[in-house]
């Protein structure tokens, strides 16, 4: 990690954007991050506004470390994507994943607030029909016996993205059930993210750059954690996205399809959108036209600023 730079340097090229979202994604639809640049490029500070401020500071060192470091040095040129499905009807399917043209695998959300096991079901029939390889993902909303039932109803998977909180939940879920589990939560909210290896509860490990401090974080953790990985993003703007594809090109041994395809659910970005080609994405520098980016209002901004303050606190204590 590069030198703690001060709060007013970050604050003094400190743009808060408002991206607007073609669809609904983990309960909002519109998308709001602090961007800043630094030595090496731009950074992105894009804690979700219910974290507190302790989580929040590792997306601030996350970003930092991408404005004032940039990427270690990559080892290749392509990336691998799935496509991304929001908890949108099975009837909406198809136009969504024209979005995704050449994936071969999808993740598709599941566990919706107000929806039903039946849309689940739908929606992942829907997918399958186009995309051969599905896994969900239950952001922890199922209790144990919802998870085996609906792993079970949803038939054949690649993986279930934590079914559930805890990782006791998870390891009874994973012996209960053939389908292989998937970690999220468990890992980038855990104070030790290898428990989860000890505790036997997942098969894979889902890593984020921004939320696990950056990416030389992710690689140090990815190369201690004995279970195939896959790169995903939390939902970033282009810059937060230009990270999560650099670990994933940087990480020594090439990850099944990355969770990178977030890009094109944003009716507007900070710049061109990591857009899939063949199903594959490209590493790649982000300029911000500051000019032209969509900025969130002044409220916002104060809001923003005053949490990069307490957060930029935390890191400079630690």
């Amino acid at each position: 990690m590069t030198s703690l730079p001060s709060y007013a340097e970050l604050a003094d090229t400190a743009l808060v954007v408002s991206l607007p979202m073609n669809v609904e994604f983990r309960g909002i639809t519109t998308r709001e991050v602090l961007l800043f640049r630094g030595p090496a490029g731009w950074g992105e500070f894009g804690a979700f506004p219910e974290y507190d401020d302790v989580e929040s500071s590792a997306w601030l060192a996350a970003g930092i470390e991408s404005a004032y470091l940039g990427p270690p040095e990559l080892i290749r040129d392509t990336v691998p994507v799935n496509a991304t499905v929001p908890a949108i009807p099975a009837d909406d399917v198809k136009a969504l994943l024209e979005r995704f043209p050449g994936a071969t695998t999808a993740k598709v959300k599941v566990a919706q607030e107000g929806q039903t096991l039946d849309d689940d079901v739908a929606r992942v029939a829907a997918v399958r029909e186009l995309i051969p390889t599905v896994r969900v993902d239950a952001n922890a909303k199922w209790t144990v016996p919802q998870a085996i039932t609906a792993l079970r109803a949803l038939g054949e998977l690649e993986y279930a993205e934590q079914p559930c909180a805890t990782l006791e939940e998870l390891a009874e879920v994973r012996s209960a059930v053939s389908t292989p589990i998937a970690a999220d939560e468990s890992i980038r909210r855990a104070e030790d993210p290898l428990r989860v290896i000890e505790a036997k509860a997942a098969d894979v490990a889902i890593l984020k750059v921004a939320p696990l401090g950056g990416i030389r974080r992710v690689l140090d953790l990815a190369a201690r954690i004995p279970i195939p990985v896959v790169i995903s993003s939390a939902l970033d703007s282009a810059v937060g996205m230009s990270a999560g594809v650099a670990a994933a090109a940087a990480l020594p041994v090439a990850p099944p399809a990355c969770g990178l395809g977030t890009g094109g659910l944003f009716v507007l970005d900070v710049a061109p959108p990591f857009v899939p080609d063949g199903g594959l994405l490209r590493p790649r520098r982000i300029d911000v036209d500051v000019a032209s980016a969509p900025l969130a209002s002044d409220e916002r901004r104060r809001w923003w600023l005053d949490r990069l303050r307490r957060c930029h606190a935390v890191l400079a204590i630690r």
